[in-house]
């Protein structure tokens, strides 16, 4: 399942026209654990409808001397703007605002079951409320 990622810029530019979330990929070429994450997760149709449905879904490379440009208006290189989102290694998986504030992140190899979580926590809206550890607990309560 292939998705129609966008840039940074037009990522963030679309989610503040359509007040939606952006869920940003941060990979690179390469990459075993994106290619895990790709096959077992990503190319499930019902999370790819879900996904697509739920964010504005942007890919970052995290090696490429790409420019982008934030909201503020200023200009960084995509590997400039993984080491703002502190990203070390990858995949990384930020959900972020509409306005560009990150509400969560999370690094590595990822199921669908995962993506189901983290949809419940920021598209249900209990990322306002609950940080994702006392979510994790609440969840798992009988």
């Amino acid at each position: 399942a292939s998705y129609d990622f966008l840039s940074y810029d037009e990522g963030a530019r679309l989610a503040g026209q359509q007040q939606k979330r952006l869920l940003v990929y941060f990979g690179r070429h390469g990459c075993g654990w994106c290619g895990q994450t790709n096959r077992e997760a990503l190319a499930n149709p019902d999370l790819k409808k879900q996904l697509i449905d739920h964010y504005v879904l942007v890919y970052v490379d995290t090696e490429s001397g790409r420019r982008a440009t934030l909201p503020s208006g200023e200009r960084v290189t995509e590997m400039e703007l993984s080491a703002r989102f502190k990203v070390f290694a990858t995949p990384v998986f930020a959900y972020l605002e509409p306005d560009g504030r990150l509400i969560f992140k999370v690094a590595g190899v990822q199921t669908v079951p995962d993506f189901d979580q983290y949809d419940r926590f920021v598209h249900g809206g209990v990322y306002r409320s609950k940080t994702f550890p006392q979510f994790i607990a609440d969840e798992q309560r009988p």
